[in-house]
């Protein structure tokens, strides 16, 4: 059974962050679609909502990493070190995506068409540190961490999540590195993944409970 208590403000805000983040993240998803159906992307009123839905859903990841965090217990120095390495490892990655995404928005709403919107990203991504930092290498280091974090949660003893929710984590970062496109996919599940879980802390549950059957994504 797990633990029920009275949900406080700072319960209800991360809970809803990891219902919320992966949603975001969905919308930016179909209006990257949508903006891709006249065979370019951006610049335009697509670019812009989609990308924003992206920044505020990233900055909801912040909170479900440090939820997260929190819900991983234990005394060994071991199992301490890697929630925080893990967790620093997903902040930093976090941080890299953000700067993407304001990179992005930033060229989308300077330039009047496609081409130059093509010649500005070529101009910014050619600075030295720029394109790995912000584009290859650091957005990586935020699914590695969100997926070490929820595999330490799913090997607790009691585990905290599923063990599915692990796997989705890397069915959804799979999908979306095969094709951008894919990328709806992934956010759904990453939803299927947090979602149960933020409900969970919404509703003033102990953050340190053991998994139960509410906890399964309903897929049927």
């Amino acid at each position: 059974m797990s633990i029920r208590s009275f949900p406080t403000p700072r319960d209800v805000y991360i809970g809803m962050s990891f219902v919320a983040a992966p949603l975001l993240v969905l919308a930016y998803g179909i209006l990257r679609l949508l903006d891709g159906m006249d065979g370019v992307r951006g610049p335009g009123v697509a670019w812009t909502t989609g990308h924003v839905a992206f920044l505020i859903g990233l900055l909801l990841f912040g909170p479900v990493v440090l939820g997260l965090r929190r819900m991983v217990t234990g005394r060994t120095t071991g199992l301490k070190l890697t929630a925080t390495g893990s967790t620093v490892i997903a902040l930093l990655g976090l941080a890299a995506s953000v700067g993407q995404i304001v990179i992005d928005l930033v060229v989308g709403m300077r330039a009047a068409d496609h081409p130059e919107m093509s010649r500005l990203f070529e101009q910014v991504q050619g600075y030295a540190g720029v394109k790995p930092a912000f584009y290859t290498v650091g957005p990586v280091l935020f699914y590695v961490g969100l997926l070490a974090l929820v595999v330490l949660l799913a090997m607790a003893k009691p585990p905290r999540v599923g063990g599915w929710s692990p796997v989705l984590i890397v069915v959804g970062t799979t999908v979306m590195a095969v094709d951008l496109d894919l990328l709806p996919i992934g956010a759904v599940c990453y939803w299927l993944a947090l979602a149960p879980l933020g409900w969970r802390v919404a509703q003033g549950e102990a953050q340190h409970g053991p998994v139960d059957r509410a906890d399964r994504p309903a897929l049927a």
